[in-house]
């Protein structure tokens, strides 16, 4: 019996996602743009992940604008080190004021 299959279907790295929103610290209050870069299995975990973390830093509430997947890292700061970050499993909050 074969234990972990050689197919495309298993991509040899993880799936970097990375999520644009804006972001509200107070009700009310004006949107800060956000991206968020993390590694996760499907979209639907990235959400779930990304709407946890936003709210570990006191974001109240948040508008999801775009989902996509990273296809390699980054060249530009502060984006290459939040590509790092979700390699190591870390959820990476870039703001944007």
């Amino acid at each position: 019996m074969i234990s972990s299959p050689d197919n495309d279907n298993s991509p040899d790295e993880p799936m970097v996602f990375i999520i644009i929103a804006k972001a509200y610290e107070v009700e009310g209050g004006e949107g800060i743009d956000l991206h968020v870069m993390l590694a996760a299995p499907d979209d639907d975990t990235a959400v779930r992940l990304a709407l946890n973390a936003l709210s570990e830093e006191g974001f109240l509430e948040a508008d999801l604008d775009q989902i996509g997947m990273i296809t390699g890292a980054p060249d530009e700061e502060p984006h290459a080190s939040a590509y790092q970050g979700a390699l190591e499993g870390e959820v990476a909050i870039i703001r944007f004021n």
